[in-house]
């Protein structure tokens, strides 16, 4: 028979004289609350029992990190693409916890494969990745699960971010300069020939914008090809031929308000594509950047023959039917931006400069028809003087606008006909003022005030372009980290050591990720590690249009050979030895 434990449990002792008997825990559990058991014991009372503290392993935490022997908090840009990362802990760490802890994880959530040795008694972790990618931001964390050997856990967290740097070889052959921008306008130029609406032969708005048209960006366009034809990238029969379909959609098709074309359209219906709710009418600024094109195609296509002589005369027409004084709105000293025949003046938006809009008031006191008199221009352009600035940045004198300049495009756009060079008026000299606008941007941007990653002499450039997930007109005083190729290529006539160097850098180095079918995408930021995919029409023409006039001045001695530009340029005061 066997006996219970608690039985057999059971001893007898001698103490101080007495005999006692001694039960067991597991007795006295049984036994309940029995009494008498034993000499200490009385009844009605238990002796408590407290069990002892659990033991629990303690906690270790992170000391430092270094990355190429840099400290730098958990942000780090230019890593390269097999950096020395040494991770230093309280303790020393226990290996085998390091595997299911640690991980190094790109963007695009794939996993970067490492070495790991250690250091310093194996307080040090040593991590050597088998090779980044270069320009890709990847996620550092060690988990709480590393544990000391000790067996402590790691207090909390770690978490780093790691951003490797532009791969520095050259991403095409090299060739000579005047073949890269040769290159650069004939890629670029694609966009207008190759992308151009079937239908209307206008610009698309962007690369994803179906048969959404833009006016002043077809205004560029026509310039573009203008250079092309020069070029003989594309025939003067075959250029002459897309301006025709463009003139005649714009003259038989294309709603018009006064005149004055929409900012967008349908390119297949002429039909206006409102901007915004009530943008839905004319806007006289793009109407303006297209008839700067057209005028200037007029001058180019100067044959004697009737195709050329019947393009000229339609030309004619469609700018003499702008009707500019009346966008006065009642004969007050200014222009007006918008008129829709849905909402009228509810816009209500005067063009005041110093801005983009120059050539708008050039236009208006140009045109044979319906031309504005030199008051407009002081009161409503110049605000009576108030456009001037005077103030200097990175030691460079701005004559006019905001502080620092403002984008680059304000340089550019009016610019693309009117040719700044020794052009004066009771305002400013526009050589100078073009010249330390592109300047002072640059300056700005080799000084990279917010710390943006990849801003250098080499990197530089702010205006209107794409941003991630949205659109700004990006300067020193709008800086968000990202830089458009059009602004510093556009600023070739203005700096061109700089937007050459610029240029190169884009392609050579930059070129595997913003290089494409036409030409630059329209901007990427290298602290974010964002590259567009997208071109716009507004920045595409600047590239082929501001490169041909730094190389030969075409598209300005087209343009200010316009008699009507000469007569109206000088009854604003504007004095330059093509007037």
């Amino acid at each position: 028979m066997r006996l219970p434990g608690w039985f057999l449990a059971a001893s007898f002792f001698k103490l101080k004289g007495l005999t006692g008997v001694i039960i067991s825990m597991r007795y006295l559990n049984f036994l309940g609350g029995l009494c008498g058991l034993a000499i200490f014991m009385s009844c009605g009372k238990e002796k408590s029992v407290t069990p002892p503290p659990p033991v629990t392993p303690g906690t270790f935490s992170f000391s430092s990190l270094k990355i190429d022997g840099v400290a730098n908090g958990s942000n780090y840009t230019n890593v390269s693409s097999k950096p020395v990362i040494k991770l230093s802990f309280s303790a020393p760490v226990n290996h085998t916890s390091v595997g299911g802890s640690l991980t190094l994880i790109g963007r695009d959530g794939a996993a970067a494969l490492y070495n790991t040795t250690y250091e310093n008694s194996d307080s040090t972790i040593v991590i050597i990745p088998t090779g980044l990618k270069p320009i890709t931001q990847y996620s550092l964390t060690v988990s709480t699960g590393l544990t000391s050997a000790k067996n402590a856990s790691l207090l909390s967290e770690v978490n780093i971010q790691l951003t490797t740097a532009i791969d520095s070889t050259d991403k095409f052959p090299a060739i000579t300069d005047d073949q890269l921008l040769d290159l650069v306008e004939k890629q670029t130029l694609k966009y207008f020939w190759d992308f151009g609406h079937p239908t209307s032969g206008l610009a698309r708005e962007r690369n994803s914008s179906g048969d959404v048209v833009t006016t002043g960006g077809s205004g560029f366009g026509i310039m573009a090809i203008v250079a092309g034809v020069n070029r003989g990238f594309i025939s003067r029969a075959d250029g002459l031929a897309r301006l025709q379909k463009i003139v005649s959609f714009l003259k038989n098709t294309a709603q018009k308000f006064h005149g004055a074309f929409p900012h967008w359209m349908n390119g297949a219906t002429g039909a206006v594509v409102p901007f915004s709710p009530q943008d839905d009418g004319a806007d006289l600024v793009e109407t303006s950047y297209l008839m700067q094109g057209l005028l200037t195609a007029r001058q180019y296509f100067s044959g004697a023959g009737t195709v050329e002589t019947t393009l000229r005369t339609d030309i004619t027409a469609l700018y003499n039917g702008v009707e500019w004084d009346w966008f006065r709105q009642g004969s007050q000293n200014v222009l007006y931006w918008h008129w829709s025949p849905n909402n009228g003046w509810a816009i209500n938006m005067k063009i005041n400069g110093w801005d983009e809009a120059l050539i708008t008031y050039v236009m208006a006191a140009s045109s044979p028809t319906h031309g504005i008199p030199k008051a407009v221009y002081d009161n409503g352009w110049a605000l009576n003087g108030a456009i001037k600035n005077g103030s200097s940045y990175f030691g460079i004198t701005l004559p006019l606008g905001p502080a620092q300049g403002g984008p680059l495009f304000f340089s550019q756009y009016s610019f693309l006909g009117i040719d700044p060079n020794g052009l004066k008026d009771a305002y400013a000299s526009y050589d100078t003022q073009n010249k330390a606008h592109a300047s002072i941007n640059y300056k700005y941007c080799v000084a990279n005030p917010k710390g943006y990653n990849g801003y250098s002499a080499d990197c530089w450039g702010l205006t209107a372009s794409d941003i991630k997930d949205g659109y700004t007109a990006s300067s020193p005083t709008n800086d968000v980290g990202v830089i458009a190729p059009t602004a510093a290529i556009a600023s070739l006539p203005y700096t061109p050591a700089e937007s050459m160097k610029a240029l190169k850098f884009f392609y050579y180095k930059l070129g595997d990720k913003i290089w494409g079918q036409y030409g630059f995408y329209d901007a990427f930021n290298l602290t974010d590690v964002w590259f567009a995919d997208s071109y716009l029409a507004i920045d595409e023409g600047p590239i082929i249009v501001m490169t041909e006039n730094y190389r030969t001045g075409l598209l300005w001695n087209l343009f200010m050979s316009c008699p009507e530009i000469k007569t109206g340029m000088k009854s604003l005061g504007f004095t330059s030895p093509k007037l």
